[in-house]
């Protein structure tokens, strides 16, 4: 084996760049097997500490196309190592589950700062943030300000939906700065690209945007490739209340109609294979038939798609290439468990990505809340990413707040999740957590709250009298009283000082009633205008 260094542009020399990880430059080169290009390799240089490859550290065994391809061929990638440390997983256990499909480290060779994380129901529930410019909203300064925000509050995924402007210049910077794991949604992208009526945008066309997001460094991508001609179809006699509310999804549908083709990426999914498997980028098989109200929900038009998707993901696998497969959308409660048992089974356990789900229709301003409630429930039912949504869903392009909103209810419904589903170390967390509140310990409690600066702010704003209480109990805390009563201080009228006032007021009435092993049981009378007017107390 013999690497030759490729031609040097802007973008091959990415770096040096600032990560999490350390200060990295980093050169893209290309292999060499017997005089023909196989694939893109990159090489790491490091400049002063992190946990990648640095020259001559390389796996011995470099001969696979895909981290599923790798995971199969029983090779033990670099990304494949640091996700299983990060989920407490044996690394031979993981990599079964990403040969056999049901985990994803969504991971491009070219995205040279990657952090990578895995994806699959058995693993840690992550969670994707979606940003990107528009017609009304160009402020590209503020969207690379999301991006930061993002990855500084815990996202794993960051997926560029910009629809304006130079998107492909935002979209290398996200790729050779951020460390989270990038998708795009190429058909959004088309449309931008080619300045050209949509109707006039060819087949061939469709597939070079895939391509160069792929050249791009993009992890994973979103293709609408479940509605085609026969889909299309049945959706027109099915007649939905809320019809597609699938952005991508309603441009191809558009597009099948002027032109009287077929979904170029149905029709040419062979070739998407191809791309995802030379530059090792995860599918996300897209769902423009998506429920987009309750009412719409697990309806023919829906499942007959996933039922397509679920076609597509053995061809995909066929050729080494992970897959995600997308899902709802708006959906009631009661429906939500079954929507993920169907499509573990049509998808044969490929991880499932979706969008809230949202519970109910009624909420715009507080769709963060209703897609937490839905997320929760679909992630402890076998979900495995969740798409966040902002309090502008449905209103306007979410800003800085909104963004801050939708991560952190995404989280917690995430983290709510992994505790259902015993994921490893999920439960520690909060144990930790009760324990410090146990020993009313203020400063490791916003050390180990989801939201360190908003509960610290909180208890700030109102500070109480005393310092182990808060402005809501004071005195009356139960957790300090119980505290000082299993700790063994005495606590009976007139007796342990004015705090124990608190426990036992003044005005009150005890008899002791029983001795038993040191502990002394007392009967407390209250005047009748009190909230109890009796209570039985171990001393």
């Amino acid at each position: 084996m013999e690497y030759v260094q490729a031609c040097m542009s802007l973008h091959d020399m990415n770096g040096p760049f600032l990560t999490g990880m350390g200060l990295f430059c980093v050169l893209k080169y290309i292999r060499h097997d017997a005089g023909k290009r196989t694939r893109f390799n990159r090489l790491h240089v490091k400049i002063t500490f992190n946990h990648m490859r640095a020259p001559g550290e390389e796996e011995e065994n470099m001969d696979y196309t895909t981290q599923m391809d790798a995971a199969r061929k029983g090779i033990l990638t670099e990304e494949l190592k640091r996700v299983a440390d990060k989920e407490l997983f044996e690394p031979a256990e993981l990599m079964r589950l990403v040969a056999e499909g049901k985990a994803a480290i969504p991971a491009n060779r070219l995205h040279t700062c990657l952090e990578p994380n895995g994806i699959g129901s058995r693993l840690k529930t992550k969670i994707n943030v979606n940003l990107g410019t528009s017609r009304d909203c160009k402020d590209l300064e503020m969207e690379l300000q999301k991006v930061n925000d993002a990855v500084r509050m815990g996202a794993e995924s960051i997926m560029d939906l910009s629809s304006w402007g130079d998107t492909r210049t935002f979209r290398r910077k996200l790729t050779a700065q951020c460390p989270a794991i990038i998708g795009t949604v190429p058909i959004y992208d088309a449309v931008v690209y080619y300045h050209k009526p949509l109707k006039d945008i060819t087949s061939q066309e469709w597939l070079d945007i895939v391509r160069m997001h792929a050249e791009d460094g993009v992890d994973f991508m979103t293709i609408h490739v479940g509605i085609n001609r026969q889909t299309a179809e049945r959706f027109k006699k099915a007649k939905r209340l809320t019809n597609i509310v699938s952005r991508g999804g309603s441009i191809i549908f558009a597009w099948m109609e002027m032109t009287g083709k077929e979904n170029p990426f149905y029709e040419h999914f062979e070739e998407i294979l191809d791309i995802c498997q030379a530059y090792d980028v995860t599918l996300s098989l897209g769902d423009a038939c998506r429920p987009g109200c309750i009412e719409d929900a697990s309806d023919i038009s829906q499942i007959e798609e996933l039922v397509t998707l679920g076609e597509l993901t053995r061809r995909a696998w066929e050729k080494n290439v992970q897959v995600i497969i997308e899902g709802p959308g708006h959906m009631p409660l009661d429906q939500i468990q079954s929507n993920m048992k169907i499509q573990q089974t049509i998808c044969q356990g490929a991880p499932f990505y979706v969008l809230g789900p949202l519970v109910t229709d009624i909420a715009p301003g507080y769709d963060h809340i209703t897609a937490a409630i839905g997320g929760a429930l679909a992630a402890a039912s076998g979900a495995s990413f969740l798409c966040y949504v902002t309090p502008a869903e449905h209103l306007r392009l979410p800003d800085l707040d909104d963004v801050k909103e939708g991560i952190m209810a995404s989280k917690i419904a995430a983290h709510a999740a992994d505790i259902a589903k015993g994921i490893k170390g999920a439960a520690q967390w909060d144990r930790e957590m009760s324990t410090a509140r146990k020993n009313l310990d203020w400063e490791r409690m916003f050390e180990l709250s989801i939201d360190p600066e908003r509960a610290r702010k909180y208890r700030e704003s109102a500070k109480p009298e005393k310092e182990d209480t808060c402005s809501m109990c004071g005195n009356f805390c139960a957790v300090k009283n119980m505290n000082r009563i299993l700790d063994g201080e005495m606590m009976s009228n007139g007796v342990g000082g004015k705090e124990a006032a608190a426990w036992i007021p003044p005005f009150a009435n005890s008899i002791l009633i029983k001795q038993w092993e040191g502990k002394s049981v007392f009967w407390i009378f209250l005047p009748i205008n009190c909230c109890v007017a009796v209570k039985r107390i171990w001393l």
